[in-house]
């Protein structure tokens, strides 16, 4: 038993040690795995992208001044190193500012930040010269870059200054013939081949009299081309200097292949003006499904963001669906607006898929929380369109899939997302594989059709889990952050707040739905147009034949109403509410000034007509068949409600004269008292003539030439004067008869009434 017991204690420990030693094997694995990510993040170099506009003032050149300094600071306490990317776009700058900013990207202060020109356009002019003094040269396959004095050569004091800074630009693709070139329209570029010391051969581009100084020396040339001919352009394209080993040194298509060349993290995009200028922020609340209340929603508080001079939107997003077209006209309109007056952020507080989705991917940037999903635009899911059913669910019309994915393509070159990404999202067909370019190593996701389309040489992979077995994509906060397409996920609002630099002050309560935006909503619908413009046209109808200023009153509120709620909804502006009232005031004119009807009439007729279409419809956005449609819809609801006018004009000036104390309201001519209906009257014929200045005497018949109300006019032969009825309304082209001539008033009535009497 002590032998067993002896033999069993060391078998007893080393069953308890080996616990132990698995523990601390996996932490010391996971220090390792730690230290590890601290030193890949260690060398991971850092950086600030700066846009480089129309113009370079003092205020740009002191700003660029601070930030290289910040930067080259931290590149040393950090020992990594720092890049500067200088988005350069063609502008006419003061040489003075160009010649500043130049000499600050060259400076020898600068020994850890390596300054990259990122020309996303065809460059042109002395911007040009900022992108020749940085490092390094991207610029996409079709782009231009030269032609510094635009067709005219600059002067020796100039060639020689941009000489200069080539030469300190530290750019070892530059050439001097290259530069000289794009100095001087008659220079030639020669791109020469000739053999080393060491039997090697080597490339050079050379002026023609560079070319002339190396064939003295009697150096071995093997081959000779002429790149640029005298009296062109010094323009390089941006695929043939970079083939050729000049100028360029990659051609990235959008900002995000520049950062992934680059490999810098995502908030190295973030400009550099936003963290310093003051940010002016508005949050907006996207919750439930996006149908035309939420949509009209955010696209007046959009609106209204932009008119407060907001730099900066946070829609805060947690919708699971919505309607298609709303949905789609909401994530085109957050798509266009302008990224150098405001950055448009998503931040999704737990899910955005279908409608949601959409309009997240619309932004700018897009941050998740931890739990937060985006992703699946499914237009099967997606059953309202316009507020109407869509077809059975498991059809799909092909035509809007395809409408669905033109928006997605344009909203990812837009916005420099992956295409093949946010096309998985909506079409299970296209799976989307991880390739990786041969030259480069620099990694991608692209679907069958976007690899084979593109010209680099890629090496496809395997393609990603989600887009397997044809689902539609769906990535969580950190799938989407590994993919590229969304950013480090947030905890909460408030670490949204440090991440966008915004000060602790600013208040990020969101901006909600009110009774407001529901009765704006209701009053832009279909329904409620056609009434309030009923019922305005009938209150002016009315007030003409009572005139008691109440219905006026109602007539005024009626389009009030119209056009404040089509302002707020965006379909209204200044030029409708003007053409509205001018065309109002048009017609007011052609009725009770101006004799007969004409051009004032039928031009008051047709602004109104096209203030009424213009105000009902938001034609952005929309093909001209659409936009037909629409107009053909506003016409259709206008003409209904002039039908209802006239139906409702016939029954009242049928029983308006019987209807008690409402007769009453109609004018009575000055001069004339009704007479007792018990009592003889004599004719007319019989009275004695009343001397009248003019050709117009009793008994007199004529003709209206407009509606008596109770004035108007009136033919009596060849004369056209102003007559008054009698107090009855008189339709215009009835026969009258004068029966009273007081002072210079001609006082009429039907001559049916008076063959009765």
């Amino acid at each position: 038993m002590r032998c067993h017991s002896a033999t069993a204690l060391p078998l007893v420990g080393m069953t308890l040690l080996l616990p132990l030693l698995a523990f601390a094997q996996e932490s010391a694995g996971t220090t390792a795995s730690v230290q590890a990510q601290q030193v890949e993040l260690a060398r991971k170099p850092f950086g600030q992208f700066v846009t480089i506009g129309k113009q370079v003032d003092d205020q740009l050149v002191s700003q660029i001044t601070n930030l290289t300094r910040k930067l080259q600071t931290r590149a040393v306490g950090e020992q990594r190193q720092a890049i500067l990317v200088l988005e350069i776009s063609t502008g006419s700058s003061r040489q003075g500012q160009i010649d500043d900013l130049a000499k600050l990207l060259v400076s020898p202060e600068l020994s850890n930040v390596r300054t990259v020109a990122w020309i996303p356009k065809s460059l042109e002019g002395n911007h040009v010269i900022l992108a020749l003094a940085c490092h390094d040269i991207f610029m996409p396959p079709a782009a231009v870059l030269g032609d510094i004095g635009r067709g005219t050569a600059l002067s020796n004091v100039e060639q020689n200054f941009v000489l200069d800074i080539v030469d300190r630009s530290r750019n070892r693709r530059m050439s001097r013939a290259i530069v000289k070139a794009m100095m001087d329209p008659a220079s030639t570029v020669m791109r020469v081949s000739r053999e080393d010391g060491e039997g090697k051969t080597r490339q050079q581009f050379l002026t023609a009299a560079e070319l002339r100084d190396l064939q003295n020396q009697e150096v071995v040339i093997s081959q000779t081309d002429t790149i640029k001919d005298p009296g062109q352009p010094g323009l390089f394209k941006g695929s043939e200097a970079a083939s050729s080993g000049f100028l360029v040194a990659a051609t990235p298509a959008n900002r995000n292949e520049v950062v992934a060349t680059l490999n810098l993290p995502l908030e190295a995009m973030r400009e550099v003006g936003s963290g310093e200028a003051k940010v002016v922020v508005r949050v907006i609340a996207i919750d439930n499904v996006i149908d035309k209340l939420l949509a009209d929603f955010v696209q007046r508080e959009t609106q209204n963001a932009m008119a407060s001079k907001a730099n900066l939107i946070i829609y805060e997003i947690d919708s699971p669906s919505g309607d298609k077209d709303y949905a789609q006209h909401l994530a085109a309109l957050i798509a266009e607006l302008d990224p150098a007056k405001v950055t448009t952020v998503a931040w999704v507080r737990k899910e955005a898929t279908q409608a949601g989705a959409l309009v997240a991917l619309s932004c700018d940037r897009i941050f998740l929380s931890d739990d937060a999903t985006i992703g699946n635009i499914d237009l099967k899911a997606m059953r309202l369109n316009r507020g109407q059913q869509l077809d059975p669910v498991g059809e799909m019309v092909p035509e809007d899939l395809q409408k669905l994915l033109t928006l997605t393509d344009a909203i990812a070159q837009r916005k420099n997302r992956s295409a093949s990404l946010i096309r998985a999202m909506a079409d299970p067909t296209q799976p989307v594989f991880e390739v990786t370019q041969q030259e480069s190593g620099r990694v991608a996701w692209m679907n069958e059709l976007e690899l084979a389309a593109q010209p680099e040489k890629w090496i496809k992979g395997q393609a990603i889990p989600e887009t397997r077995d044809g689902n539609l994509l769906v990535l969580t906060a950190k799938r989407g952050e590994e993919l590229g397409l969304t950013e480090p996920p947030c905890r909460d609002l408030e670490q949204l707040r440090t991440r966008l630099g915004i000060a602790p002050t600013a208040d990020l309560r969101p901006a909600s739905k009110t009774w407001v935006d529901n009765l704006v909503t209701g009053l832009n619908s279909g329904l409620a147009g056609f009434l309030l413009i009923t019922i305005g046209i009938t209150c002016i109808y009315l007030e003409m034949h009572l005139p008691s200023g109440l219905f006026l009153i109602g007539a005024v509120t009626s389009f009030s109403l119209f056009f404040w709620s089509r302002f707020l909804g965006g379909s209204a502006g200044g030029l409708e509410l003007t053409l509205f009232i001018l065309g109002m005031a048009l017609l007011g004119l052609e009725i009770f000034v101006i004799p007969g009807f004409g051009v004032f009439g039928v031009s008051g007729i047709l602004m109104t007509i096209v203030s009424l279409v213009m105000a009902s419809n938001t034609f952005s956005g929309m093909s001209a068949t659409e936009s037909f449609e629409q107009s053909m819809s506003s016409l259709g609801s206008l003409a209904a409600a002039m039908m209802v006018v006239i139906v409702v004009a016939a029954v009242l000036n049928r029983f308006l004269p019987s209807i008690p104390f409402i007769n009453r309201l109609i004018l009575t001519p000055p001069g004339y008292a009704e007479p007792d209906g018990e009592g003889l009257h004599l004719k007319p014929s019989l009275l004695s003539p009343v001397t009248f200045s003019g050709p117009i005497s009793l008994g007199m018949i004529g003709m209206t030439s407009s509606s008596l109300r109770p004035t108007g006019k009136a033919m009596f032969g060849d004369k056209y004067v102003d007559v008054v009825s009698d107090g009855a309304y008189i339709d215009h082209g009835t026969k009258i008869e004068v029966i009273r001539l007081v002072g210079n008033r001609i006082i009429v009535r039907s001559a049916d009434e008076a063959t009765e009497a």
